[in-house]
This record gives structure tokens, C-alpha cells and sequence, in this order.
């Protein structure tokens, strides 16, 4: 990773719709980290701090509900951007508040493509 390419985390169960975020993100210009299971996620994010994160809300071990809910807890995080990626409409509405973005599935390459480029540091 250089300092041009920032850091985003792909935490999502499902291996395909993880393997489409992370060809989109890395397009975007990111480094990308795939994780599939919460509690390999909350490791993760006490070894790293991503630039953004697409998060599945319904994922086994820790829920995507309280990743977040520790992200949005820890002030290392303060300029992490969560992308919410979810079926559940419901859920994401209540969290809309904690995450920069809300995706309800299925999230389609280019369209995360070109938003996660919004999301680039600034050089």
C-alpha cells in the first residue's frame, strides 16, 4: 500500500458480492482487505485504521450492527468512511446516521466504483 492508495476493508459474508466490492474499490483506487466473518473484522480494526469500509449489517459472529456501533465508539475512526451494504432497508435506516453511505443490495460494480472515488483522500 503507498500513500496513494489508500486502505479500504471489504467486511461482507457473502464471498461473490465481497469479490465485486473489492474489484470496485480497488478501481476506485483503493487497497483492499477482505474480511468475511465480525469477529475477523473487530481483529482487523485493532491492527488498522481503513480510510472507508463496506460493511454487511447480517454477518455471522459480530454483527454488522455492532462493528459499526465500535467503530463509530473508538475516535481512531473519526475519518473512516462506512458504506452500509445491506438487503435490510429497515436496519439501514436506523444506522443511516452512523455511515456515510447506505447501499441496499445488490450493489452493482460501477456504481460503487464511482462513489467510492468521491471518497478518495484529497492529495
Amino acid at each position: 500500500m503507498t500513500p496513494e492508495q489508500p486502505l479500504a476493508l471489504v467486511i461482507e459474508d457473502h464471498k461473490q458480492q465481497a469479490l465485486v466490492f473489492q474489484k470496485a474499490l480497488e478501481t476506485a483506487g483503493f487497497v483492499t482487505e477482505m474480511i468475511t466473518d465480525g469477529e475477523t473484522a473487530q481483529q482487523r480494526l485493532t491492527e488498522v485504521v481503513p480510510h472507508l469500509i463496506t460493511l454487511d449489517l447480517h454477518m455471522p459472529g459480530v454483527s454488522g450492527e455492532m462493528l459499526l456501533a465500535q467503530i463509530r465508539a473508538d475516535e481512531r475512526f473519526a475519518n473512516t468512511h462506512v458504506f452500509l451494504a445491506t438487503a435490510d432497508a429497515l436496519l439501514a435506516d436506523k444506522l443511516r446516521k452512523d455511515a456515510k453511505l447506505v447501499l441496499l443490495k445488490p450493489v452493482g460494480f460501477s456504481q460503487l466504483a464511482s462513489l467510492a472515488k468521491k471518497f478518495l483522500p484529497k492529495s
